[in-house]
């Protein structure tokens, strides 16, 4: 009997990735179909090496194929894109956990905040946080709401008590600093591909595109500026034209500003000294929609990966669009 890397679920909702004997079932067993520990484990561990299916959930699907087949790749093994027992084995090498234990303090609820239907009133706060524990312990853990809840049931969901004790996908990354030498941007793919000064493929991260095919960047660009938690310029004109309000207003930062917690300035890579108004590479409030053609121009990615794009690139990094 193989040993294998698999979940064990333990009490109080805990599941660790342990070695253990698989004596009921394969790895990857029907895993295609609904929930899968395993492909749970997958996800999880090719989040913290910045291959990202966008949110944990444990499904798989298109996104995770792809995310597991860049894996192969970077690991010049056989692109597949199956899943089997040694693949957990060598992802997970040195790995005993793939969750945290995390307490919810006083201070966590103190950190929430309203978010208004209204512009103008969005304009007169502080900060635009996060709304609920949930959305909060959601983006922090890169999962689902869904997979929040199904692992932590007994808790009062949205706004578990100070001192609830929760359990969380754990995707704390590498602390090795990856340095971006180009980017590459598929909007058939809808993803960004990140490459290494050498070349060497880096990172994956799937996007949103522009609903109009006109309003999508193409050619050589590269990255203007790097804003980490951005402000954002609302224009009314440019969702409602011709409409009565003409007034811009400063969206102030946070989670919840319409341009997520990173944004990157874009320009053509011609004309260097002048950014494309208005377009850029930035974070989102809604990582659940990421993968779609719904933006007015700009490429969205979840917050987190935003976060970890703005990290890798620097002024000048080039650009590629691609088909």
């Amino acid at each position: 009997m193989k040993k294998i890397l698999s979940l064990c679920l333990v009490s109080s909702a805990c599941m660790t990735l342990a070695v253990t004997a698989q004596q009921d079932e394969p790895a990857f067993h029907n895993y295609r179909h609904g929930f899968n520990k395993d492909v749970l484990a997958l996800q999880i561990l090719l989040d913290r090496q910045d291959i990202s299916c966008n949110m944990i959930d444990g499904c798989w699907g298109k996104r995770t194929e792809i995310a597991f087949m860049t894996w192969q790749t970077i690991k010049e093994l056989p692109v597949t894109g199956i899943p089997t027992e040694e693949t957990l084995t060598v992802l997970g090498s040195g790995t005993t956990n793939i969750f945290l234990r995390y307490r919810v303090t006083t201070n966590d609820l103190e950190q929430l905040g309203p978010f208004p239907e209204d512009w103008e009133e969005r304009a007169k706060l502080p900060g635009l946080k996060y709304v609920t524990i949930l959305e909060m312990l959601s983006e922090r853990s890169h999962g689902s709401e869904k997979l929040i809840k199904f692992l932590n049931s007994s808790a009062k969901w949205p706004n578990p008590d100070p001192g609830t004790e929760v359990i969380l996908p754990d995707c704390t990354p590498s602390t090795a600093k990856k340095y971006a030498g180009s980017i590459r941007i598929s909007l058939s793919r809808m993803e960004v591909t990140v490459f290494g000064l050498k070349g060497e493929l880096l990172a994956l991260f799937p996007c949103s595109i522009a609903r109009d095919k006109a309003k999508r960047p193409v050619g050589d660009l590269e990255v203007k500026h790097l804003v980490p938690n951005p402000t954002y310029t609302y224009d009314p004109q440019l969702f409602t034209p011709g409409g009565p309000k003409t007034s811009k207003l400063i969206i102030p930062p946070g989670p919840n500003n319409p341009v997520g917690l990173a944004w990157m300035t874009l320009a053509l890579r011609t004309e260097s000294d002048k950014p494309l108004q208005g377009y850029g590479m930035h974070g989102t409030p809604y990582p659940d929609r990421i993968g779609n053609a719904e933006s007015k121009g700009c490429f969205r990615l979840a917050n987190w990966n935003a976060q970890k794009v703005l990290r890798m690139a620097s002024e000048g990094t080039p650009i590629e669009i691609e088909d």
